[in-house]
């Protein structure tokens, strides 16, 4: 099919119209160095997240050229030179350079994220606040902190000031000194203002505020940052995963004509708990592994969970009841009090251990790890991981080399996806594999960080190991009960250790 010169010319101006700078050696100097501000893309055609974020870096910087805020972008497979002397390792590298120095951005991958971000980086960090622009600061972002004080140097203008340095990406920081803006926000300075886009539009700071200090402000600003309850995802994940709070979801099929009814049943137990756990709602359908993640078992909606983000804890409400406003309140309290027991996942109790390393499972983990007697080296590792099969062979061979002193020392493997570390260990899985040590009679982890050859984990094993890990001769007695006494006395065992919900 022919195009028309019309729409022809039209799909050209398209193409051409981006707000986009390109940069290359020959400009690269002579347009970032003079700017006050500017965002630099680093990518490669081929890279899949540089095409991702491509139409939002063209969207951002079409909304910033209004406010001279430039955008610029390098090829890296044009420019493969360049992108080298600047040092640039992986695509998409995003920097925020001011007058040729830069610092790595740090914001979203979407158009309005991006717009935010730069808005914030485009301010100082504390915006002198007067008649003609405090309607549109109090506008300009979901979250604005506002001083009302008597002068700029009053108290408490140094705290507020050094809160608003510290976080001025995520936040915008204000200062007013006009005594009719403040009696007009019904406050008498000193006060400070939080404006909100949801939940309260304005919360007065409720503390003495003559002596006050950086990290109330900013506490009280992160506890009100985050809506009563609010939908989760991919993009704003992070914001409750570094709040240090518990996080409390419920998964709702978003086709359920009930979505707002369940979500409004939860609120007020969401008010009434809001600084001490944060509520969400999730897309149960779209992030099904997650809710399998978090041990919710069955494909049945609502649902309810509490997760103990710090110590990855999972309390999951009773899928075989109704969730209920009352019930899930109670439950809440109960976990508060520290009278909820998490549930544990964890694969079956093997029904032998053939092997020269100990295949272990949640429900075993403090029978094995914690066994006084016994140095124990232990293997976190993920079954699609493919870093953990190049060193299954090595790890084996670990275990082969300490089979004649397994009375000593135990060579373990844990599959991490699918058994739950317990309450009694104070560290958590980030990668894999993950792989510590605990010497005999013990409860403290050290962390292997040497390489994965066999020669460097026999020594640091032997550097480590409190036992004697010498093999000891065979006798003509067996001191040892067979293996299947082992396992029933094994069994045994754990028939009283259960303690899942």
């Amino acid at each position: 099919m022919r195009l028309s010169s019309l729409s022809f010319l039209s799909f050209l101006s398209a193409v051409l119209a981006s707000d986009v700078i390109d940069l290359n050696p020959g400009n690269f100097d002579a347009v970032v160095n003079p700017e006050p501000l500017v965002l630099v893309e680093f990518f490669a055609p081929w890279c899949g997240h540089c095409k991702a974020l491509a139409p939002h870096y063209e969207e951002a910087a079409t909304a910033l050229k209004e406010k001279n805020i430039k955008l610029a972008k390098v090829n890296c497979v044009d420019e493969a030179d360049l992108c080298q002397s600047n040092g640039i390792q992986g695509y998409p590298t995003l920097r925020v350079y001011r007058n040729g120095e830069y610092v790595d951005y740090a914001g979203p991958r979407k158009a309005d994220g991006i717009v935010s971000y730069m808005v914030k980086q485009s301010l100082p960090a504390v915006t002198d606040v007067t008649k003609e622009n405090i309607e549109d600061f109090k506008k300009a972002d979901k979250i604005v902190a506002l001083a009302f004080l008597p002068s700029n140097t009053a108290e408490p203008a140094p705290v507020f000031s050094a809160t608003a340095n510290k976080h001025r990406e995520d936040y915008l920081f204000g200062l007013s000194t006009d005594a009719e803006l403040a009696e007009a926000a019904g406050v008498t300075p000193p006060a400070i203002v939080l404006y909100r886009t949801f939940d309260e539009p304005s919360t007065v700071f409720p503390y003495p505020i003559d002596s006050t200090t950086e990290k109330e402000i900013e506490d009280w600003i992160k506890d009100l940052s985050i809506p009563i309850i609010d939908q989760v995802s991919a993009e704003n994940y992070q914001v409750y995963a570094t709040s240090g709070k518990p996080l409390a979801y419920l998964f709702v099929d978003p086709s359920d004509a009930k979505l707002q009814d369940h979500v409004e049943a939860i609120r007020p137990i969401a008010a009434k708990y809001q600084g001490k756990i944060n509520f969400v709602w999730i897309d149960a359908i779209q992030f099904g592994d997650h809710a399998k993640a978090l041990n919710l078992n069955e494909i049945k909606w609502p649902a309810f969970v509490l997760q103990d983000l710090e110590n990855q804890l999972k309390y999951p409400y009773d899928q075989s009841l109704e969730v209920k406003a009352d019930a899930v309140e109670e439950m809440v309290q109960a976990f508060l009090d520290k009278k909820l027991q998490p549930t544990l996942k964890s694969q079956p109790i093997p029904e032998t251990q053939d092997e020269s390393v100990f295949n272990l499972v949640g429900k075993q983990f403090d029978e094995v790890i914690f066994d006084d007697e016994k140095d124990v080296f232990v293997e976190f590792y993920a079954t699609w991981c493919g870093h953990c099969k190049r060193l299954k062979p090595i790890w084996d061979s670990l275990g082969d080399r300490y089979a004649g002193a397994k009375d000593r020392i135990t060579i373990v493997k844990m599959e991490a996806t699918e058994n739950d570390l317990p309450p009694s260990v104070d560290f958590k899985i980030s990668g894999f594999p993950t792989i510590k040590f605990k010497r005999a009679g013990t409860r403290e982890f050290i962390d292997y960080e040497g390489d994965r050859s066999l020669e460097s984990l026999i020594a640091f094993v032997e550097e480590n190991a409190k036992n004697s890990l010498e093999p000891r001769e065979q006798t003509t007695e067996e001191t040892v009960p067979p293996l299947e006494q082992q396992e029933t006395a094994q069994e045994e065992v754990h028939v009283d250790h259960h303690d899942e919900l």
